[in-house]
């Protein structure tokens, strides 16, 4: 963006958080995976993690009963359907929707339709929508898991994968571990 147009924004310009929406495309029958796999590459290849932020193929555990014998397997909750959180401009629309196996995006003719935050919530997209409390450097105590009462030190957050590394002392060596921010709480 140049200078002149940074300038110009006033308080009705969306902020770059509002403009990321989930939206949902449509595939051919049993390639969401691929098509997950597929988009996720092309993200990294065309460096595209800051306008595309999550690809999701939601799937719930499922028993089933062969032969007598119970099994839990997964199932996929909307198939044929692929979930993207994004932001929506002619480039994702174009790498999205000419991504193999994609058919179309959800809505009216060629105008993708994002789902509302209460649509994402009810769908269990979104569990929480929610502003991100930690900042690096902060001093946390893992909350829950293997590492629960140990207390340490941010050094790195990914907020689009709603992960945080924290520097915790390991058997005497401090030690960088991947932890969900819901395991932390702040000191």
């Amino acid at each position: 963006m140049s200078e002149e147009i940074m300038n110009t924004e006033n308080a009705d310009t969306p902020k770059m958080d509002d403009q990321v929406k989930w939206y949902v495309v449509h595939t051919y029958s049993g390639y969401e995976n691929k098509v997950k796999a597929n988009i996720e590459k092309i993200i990294e290849n065309r460096g595209m993690q800051d306008q595309i932020h999550e690809v999701s193929v939601p799937v719930q555990d499922v028993v089933e009963i062969k032969n007598g014998q119970k099994k839990t397997v997964q199932r996929k909750v909307f198939p044929g359907y692929v979930l993207l959180k994004m932001i929506m401009n002619d480039e994702t629309w174009y790498v999205v929707r000419n991504t193999r196996g994609v058919t179309s995006f959800v809505g009216p003719g060629s105008k993708p339709v994002p789902l509302t935050d209460q649509e994402a919530k009810a769908m269990g997209i979104e569990k929480y929508i929610q502003t991100f409390e930690f900042e690096e450097g902060d001093a946390v105590k893992v909350s829950s898991g293997p590492f629960a009462e140990s207390i340490g030190q941010i050094k790195e957050i990914n907020e689009a994968k709603k992960i945080v590394v924290v520097m915790l002392s390991i058997f005497g060596r401090e030690t960088p571990v991947e932890l969900d921010y819901t395991q932390l709480e702040k000191l």
